[in-house]
């Protein structure tokens, strides 16, 4: 296991599966910070093993390591773990600052288990290519120099913002969430090139990239999401006879249930693990 001098750590993640996971490979992507000024406790010894192989990262298994060397501490655990986790290191998190990564587990239940000076971050996964779009809310003792230091983490995976903690259940459906959403729509989609003519492996790369690209314009266009299908729309075209498919079969009510449904498990996990 790598070390910084004096065995210290800049970034100290407790849990580093899935999202954690693809956290810590954003930011060495990034170059947020040398990999050796990042550590991570991981119970899981082939997840913990293949993260630091592929990523250069210090690893431990000890939660109270991570407390203990590192400067900012991360919470990448489950969130029906995450009362017990930090009730387990509660002394040792006096006045420090952790983000937890958990959907539905708000700031005031952690805040009851330690003193230390919580807040949340809602990413997703495409964080592991720098392509995240992250929440960041408060907590009752965040100070504006906890915000900064959450902002640059997260700023240099993707996009971030500050939102109300209120409004964190949203942002987990939507950005959180939302990537499984879209894999099915290029899947879906895929399928569709498929169906007519196309070898599998031209037809998902066709799909993945015009999604892509599609996401891309709509950012950089400033245009509305309307404006952009008029101008690939011409009536009595192709196009317009594939939307009135989607119309029919109520693809965009069903896309925006998916998100709304997803926002609302978010509040029962809230209210589950208060």
């Amino acid at each position: 296991m790598g070390t910084t001098p004096q065995n210290k750590y800049r970034l100290g993640f407790i849990g580093a599966g899935k999202l954690a996971g693809s956290v810590i490979r954003g930011l060495v992507r990034a170059k947020f910070c040398p990999p050796v000024e990042i550590i991570a406790s991981e119970p899981f010894a082939e997840t913990r093993d293949k993260l630091q192989r592929e990523t250069g990262i210090s690893v431990t298994t000890e939660n109270a390591e991570i407390v203990e060397k590192a400067e900012t501490i991360l919470l990448g655990v489950k969130p029906g773990m995450v009362a017990n986790v930090v009730g387990e290191i509660a002394a040792q998190l006096e006045d420090r600052l952790v983000i937890s990564l958990a959907a539905g587990v708000d700031v005031r239940s952690m805040e009851a288990k330690a003193n230390a000076r919580f807040m949340r971050a809602m990413t997703n996964t495409p964080s592991a290519i720098c392509r995240a779009v992250t929440a960041i809310a408060r907590g009752a003792r965040t100070t504006d120099e906890d915000m900064k230091i959450a902002h640059n983490i997260f700023a240099s995976i993707g996009v971030v913002a500050e939102v109300r903690e209120d409004q964190i259940d949203a942002v987990t459906a939507l950005g959180g969430s939302g990537p499984a959403f879209v894999y099915r729509v290029i899947e879906a989609l895929a399928d569709g090139g498929v169906k007519c003519g196309l070898p599998v492996e031209i037809s998902l790369q066709f799909a993945a990239q015009m999604v892509l690209g599609a996401a891309q314009l709509t950012l950089e266009s400033k245009l509305s999401p309307n404006e952009l299908v008029k101008m690939v729309v011409t009536p009595g075209g192709t196009t317009a006879a594939g939307l009135a498919v989607m119309e029919k079969a109520e693809t965009a009510g069903s896309l925006t249930a998916a998100v709304e449904a997803a926002a609302k498990r978010g509040r029962e996990m809230a209210q589950e693990n208060l």
